[in-house]
């Protein structure tokens, strides 16, 4: 049995439908003329096969041509991508089973982060009183590190709302080349946790090899086709409306081996999108499309994921804007529009813009959550501990965040409303009513029995207790054993695939002599 997902009864919609078909056609416009900037020669060759109008190479830096691609074959591409995507998992009842006409959520994390916050709780006393003592929390930022990346991965087992795990650390150990960074990053992540694993590559040259690590683990490949434990994120548009050349590359591959990927759009308005709502909502949706079309093209039925990640622009400084309300609003559009098409979409919520836990990024975070989920879209990432515009990770940030999720999706449980239930109901007002106390204590133990009261906030206290209280929760999860690759498979694996690190080899990883 998969993972249940969160289903949002009735999704949170900020556009008529008048106006999504008046994006549509927008983004077709656009499409069509100035159509994309493409530096990919493939990618170019494949859209004139299709009937796009491609011009002759143009003088770069570096060299590109112009696809202008017609509206029919934006029409044809879309009808090809399916509309339900299996993502796999090493455990099967982890697996997620997206449609993309059903508004059901599942939580993930996200975003390859440069930066490890770790917390420390010295305790100062009080001048006035020293009598007095306080445990204050402090951050201390570092360079992320394949063990923190491992540590991620575990904790992210047992975040008992999330449904899957994104690579959330940017591994920077001195021994970690470019050429050997994708293989210890996908093996880290698919060896610490049982859920599906997304990763984005560092270098599209190692797609092969991370497959055929893939595929042993998964056990052959036709195992890997069948369970995709592991599924790829590509941004291989740069806005406004490139196509980048490597990653475009790559995406073309990874289409053709049938395994599930993410078209990632990242307009920022103001900057690389204009700043008005309808302009980057019909350039960013021109963006997917037009990679959603390319993906198609390569191989009909390719399980493709409609991505955005859509930003404001700073006034102050022209950086990003993670906490701006409109990031919301322009996020919860773009999950009306993958919606509209039937694609399963990748979305955004929880990100932030200060660098350490605190009042603004609860507030920011808990603002893009609540209101994103309503939208419905079917993979939300980004949403665990992310902060400093997805820069940094927080492991302790994560755990807090998985309480909040925790009480979302307590929210948007059924009420129970039928007529039976209303009756008894009834009756007990009357019992009450009737009798000396007039109080309704007596029916509230069997209520608690059955689980039906939502839970006590678990770091309430004083301010400076919840981040400790928070603290010891991710500490407690860790302890707990983690379902590690298979013993035998894992030497197969360090045997086969070149540029693993012996630290993450069983042996040394459980302290064998």
């Amino acid at each position: 049995m998969p993972r249940q997902g969160l289903l949002i009864p009735a999704p949170l919609e900020r556009l008529s439908r008048k106006q999504i078909d008046d994006i549509h056609r927008a983004s077709l416009a656009i499409l069509s003329d100035p159509g994309l900037v493409c530096y990919n020669d493939e990618a170019a060759s494949i859209f004139a096969e299709a009937g796009a109008d491609v011009s002759v190479l143009m003088q770069g830096p570096p060299p590109y041509r112009t696809v202008k691609i017609p509206p029919g074959v934006v029409e044809r591409g879309l009808q090809s991508a399916p509309a339900v995507i299996t993502l796999g998992a090493r455990n099967s009842e982890n697996a997620l089973v997206m449609d993309g006409r059903e508004p059901r959520v599942y939580f993930v994390t996200g975003s390859e982060a440069n930066t490890w916050v770790d917390a420390e709780f010295p305790i100062y006393v009080k001048k006035s009183d020293p009598v007095k003592e306080i445990r204050v929390a402090e951050f201390k930022p570092r360079r992320g590190m394949l063990a923190d990346l491992c540590l991620s991965a575990r904790l992210s087992e047992h975040l008992e709302t999330l449904d899957g795990f994104i690579r959330n650390v940017n591994i920077q150990d001195a021994d970690i080349t470019e050429d050997i960074k994708d293989v210890n990053k996908v093996y880290a992540s698919l060896d610490n946790t049982t859920k599906h694993v997304m990763v984005g590559l560092t270098k599209p040259d190692q797609l092969d090899t991370v497959l055929a690590m893939a595929s042993i683990i998964a056990g052959d490949d036709e195992k890997l086709q069948e369970n995709p434990i592991l599924s790829f994120i590509t941004c291989l548009v740069k806005s406004p409306l490139q196509f980048v050349d490597e990653t475009t590359g790559s995406f073309i591959d990874i289409c053709r081996r049938g395994i599930p990927v993410a078209v990632s759009s990242s307009p920022q308005a103001g900057t690389t999108a204009p700043i008005h709502e309808a302009g980057i909502i019909a350039q960013i949706n021109a963006e997917v499309l037009a990679g959603i079309v390319l993906g198609q093209l390569v191989n009909p039925g390719t399980p493709i994921l409609y991505g955005t990640v859509p930003v404001r622009t700073r006034m102050d400084n022209l950086a990003d804007s993670y906490g701006a309300v409109e990031t919301s609003q322009y996020t919860i559009d773009c999950t009306q529009l993958a919606r509209y098409y039937g694609i399963p979409n990748y979305s955004t919520s929880g990100v932030c813009d200060p660098a350490f836990p605190g009042q603004q990024s609860t507030v920011e975070r808990l603002f893009s959550n609540i209101l994103v989920t309503l939208s419905g879209p079917q993979y939300l990432h980004c949403a665990y501990g992310l902060l400093d515009c997805n820069a940094a990770f927080s492991p302790l940030q994560a755990v807090i965040d998985d309480t909040h999720f925790s009480m979302i999706k307590y929210f948007f449980q059924g009420p129970r409303l039928d007529g039976d239930e209303l009756e008894t109901m009834a009756r007990q007002i009357r019992e009450v009513l009737a009798s000396p106390h007039k109080l309704f204590i007596r029916y509230v133990r069997r209520v608690l029995r059955k689980g039906l009261l939502s839970s006590p906030y678990p770091y309430e206290g004083n301010e400076d207790e919840v981040f400790f209280k928070a603290q010891q929760r991710m500490e407690e999860l860790l302890s707990r054993p983690v379902n590690h690759i298979e013993r035998e498979t894992a030497e197969r694996v360090f045997r086969d695939i070149p540029g693993l690190l012996p630290r993450l080899h069983p042996s040394e990883r459980d302290g064998e002599s």
